[in-house]
């Protein structure tokens, strides 16, 4: 089976399925002679062309309402935004209209618009480029989101995502296509220095939407998180030898509610990790909701690790997001509680 990194498992994805399935296209800025910003999407128009991997001007609404009325006409788009951080000029028509098409006609349209973007900090792309606009989207119904924390999922995931008749919002961790950015001087602020590549099947396969993925199993506490974090938690429970359960969400919208409930009842105790903002922030969502459902089995409050309540700072980043450091520190809090 090859190694892959992510871009490449991404860039698989889309190709095993442009061959396929002729109803799939690629569209975005700079997806086609050039093949994508970081590269994701290299190859694709030469090998199927212009038709079916085309460039597109720099108009974010227009990318979503075309690939909406191609998605309403048969079509599959796969529609590429260059950064998360771009992608609140198209807000509007992902929310007022690709979101609620299905809803708004009774189940007589639909639109399979899947709408891939980088996000998240860690490559010192500074403010306007390291942005974690997740939970917004989990907020809006008629769309499901997506992140995946690994190359096999990432390819896995943006299958099932083009095949599913729903619009899918996928957040692709860009601190994780070519593996840790470990520029920093504190090297101690680095969370993952480990191989960037996984065994990928070449072929088609698809990991199933709404489903959490147990990535370490324990019986001390459970921390739930995705993305980039993952790798973060995992080096934190190395640093602190605790026998966590580090469960990945992987999808956002739907929640494996019952994965996650399931752990917590188990364990009694659950620390949220996530990149983005705190305040409002998906965290917010899960401690609520893990709270309602094993309330009475909590041994101590439910705890979240976060960004902070800023805007993304270029010069701090490796403190703003959270580091092992201050993962190590809220599990040592969550096992001795005042």
């Amino acid at each position: 089976m090859p190694q892959m990194n992510m871009i490449q498992a991404l860039n698989s994805a889309m190709d095993v399925m442009l061959e396929r399935d002729p109803s799939v296209i690629v569209m975005g800025e700079d997806v086609g002679y050039f093949g994508g910003v970081f590269r994701v999407t290299e190859g694709l128009q030469r090998k199927y062309g212009e038709h079916r991997v085309l460039d597109t001007p720099i108009a974010e609404g227009g990318i979503v309402g075309a690939a909406l009325g191609r998605g309403v006409n048969g079509l599959r788009p796969v529609a590429e935004f260059q950064f998360s951080d771009y992608i609140y000029p198209a807000f509007d028509q992902i929310v007022s209209e690709l979101a609620r098409l299905r809803y708004r006609s009774a189940g007589a349209f639909w639109s399979p618009v899947t709408v891939r973007t980088p996000c998240g900090g860690g490559i010192r792309g500074g403010q306007t480029h390291s942005q974690s606009p997740e939970g917004i989207f989990t907020h809006v119904c008629g769309i499901k989101v997506v992140m995946p924390s690994n190359p096999y999922d990432a390819k896995g995931l943006l299958i099932a995502s083009i095949e599913d008749d729903d619009p899918v919002i996928f957040f692709e961790p860009k601190r994780l296509y070519n593996g840790p950015f470990d520029g920093t001087p504190d090297k101690a602020a680095v969370a993952w220095k480990g191989d960037p590549r996984a065994e990928v099947p070449e072929g088609h396969y698809a990991v199933p939407i709404g489903k959490a993925q147990i990535v370490r199993s324990g019986a001390a506490l459970t921390i739930v998180t995705y993305g980039t974090m993952v790798h973060v938690c995992e080096a934190a429970v190395r640093d602190t030898r605790l026998d966590a359960e580090i469960i990945d969400v992987r999808s956002m919208i739907p929640l494996d509610v019952d994965t996650l409930c399931s752990s917590v009842s188990r364990t009694g105790r659950c620390l949220i990790v996530h990149e983005a903002t705190g305040f409002s922030g998906f965290g917010a969502e899960l401690s609520a909701t893990i709270q309602e459902r094993c309330f009475w089995d909590l041994e101590a409050p439910i705890e979240r690790v976060t960004g902070w309540d800023t805007p993304y700072p270029s010069a701090f980043e490796w403190d703003y997001f959270p580091g092992p450091a201050r993962v190590a520190a809220a599990l040592r809090r969550l096992m001795s509680p005042p």
